[in-house]
């Protein structure tokens, strides 16, 4: 009796070994790090890429090896739109509204990471003739951005003072920034709406041209006896929905990277302006005055959601075509759930 039990105990022990050995190999399996994955980031030169650029250079100088970064520098959105379609780039910079516009033409197939630029519009003149907002009836506007944030909030803030954009004020749209500059370098009495790092260029070309107007003032004024006022955004960060869903540990690393990128460009004006110019985003010298003035953020979660629907309903309000056809679902903010 006391040889079977010493057989039995033998054998439960050695089933108990197997089964820690089982164990073992198992959480060795569950802690094996995820390999790294391709990440193909697009910004817009200006603010968007201004306030990645410590990231791109901590990825240019290998203290990256979380996930594997590829930046692209765009200078137009049209670059941009058909890459997020065909799903070239995974993560975008866009203008506000594009985000909405490409959710609705791809049914779902993008959701908003970030806000990533507040207001960074003005209205720019050589003269001192426009004091307020009715003051542009009868002028030329030099403008680029048509389709997107740019046109929809000077059309906006047209209307709200009594101008017809299509009547009252002449528009020439241009295909950049940087070609409304041009124009206004060549043009005396000339009258432009420039974003921020554009707006220092142009004066730095021209230490005459004044600012005229912000815009973003300009819609906050429009905005206060509104039920749900609205903010002013420029821009946002974009993901492929598809992407989100298979790699949402490479999501979550590109958004801790981005804010930190973010931060440090606020927080380090001199050092970050060396490197937009690194990356020939505008000159180091721009650089250095247009950041401050260029609202560079990174706002996420609630809210994002809340400054982003706010103004995206402003502008279906205005014109639905503005945002797509309709303002997206929930599902259009990513939650990282």
């Amino acid at each position: 009796m006391k040889k079977l039990s010493a057989i039995l105990m033998a054998c439960a022990m050695a089933v108990s070994m197997l089964t820690g050995c089982g164990s073992s190999n198992e959480s060795q399996d569950n802690t094996k790090e995820t390999e790294p994955v391709e990440v193909n980031v697009t910004a817009l030169k200006g603010p968007t890429a201004m306030g990645m650029v410590s990231l791109m250079d901590d990825v240019d100088n290998g203290k990256v090896d979380s996930e594997n970064y590829k930046f692209t520098i765009a200078a137009s959105i049209d670059e941009v739109t058909p890459a997020i379609s065909q799903g070239e780039t995974d993560i975008a910079a866009v203008p506000a509204n594009v985000a909405s516009v490409l959710y609705n033409k791809l049914e779902g197939g993008v959701q908003v990471l970030a806000v990533n630029t507040l207001g960074v519009l003005y209205i720019v003149e050589n003269g001192d003739t426009v004091q307020s907002a009715a003051d542009l009836k009868g002028k030329t506007i030099y403008a680029s951005g048509k389709g997107a944030t740019p046109e929809y909030a000077l059309n906006y803030i047209l209307q709200q003072n009594g101008l017809d954009p299509a009547a009252d004020v002449t528009i020439e749209w241009k295909s950049e920034h940087s070609e409304c500059v041009a124009a206004l370098a060549q043009d005396p009495s000339g009258i432009a709406m420039l974003p921020q790092p554009f707006v220092t260029t142009a004066q730095m070309k021209n230490p005459d041209l004044r600012v005229a107007l912000d815009l973003t003032e300009e819609w906050d004024k429009v905005q206060e006896d509104a039920q749900e006022p609205g903010a002013l955004l420029t821009g946002v960060v974009v993901v492929r929905t598809e992407f989100a869903k298979e790699n949402p540990e490479a999501v979550s690393d590109f958004l801790e990277r981005y804010k930190a990128s973010v931060d440090f460009v606020n927080e380090n004006v001199d050092e970050a302006a060396q490197l937009v110019g690194q990356y020939d985003i505008v000159t180091a010298e721009v650089a250095q005055t247009a950041i401050p003035e260029c609202n560079i953020v990174c706002i996420t979660g609630d809210e994002m959601q809340e400054k982003l629907s706010g103004y995206l309903s402003v502008l279906n309000d205005q014109n639905p075509e503005a945002v797509g056809g309709k303002l997206p679902d929930d599902d259009f903010y990513y939650t990282g759930e």
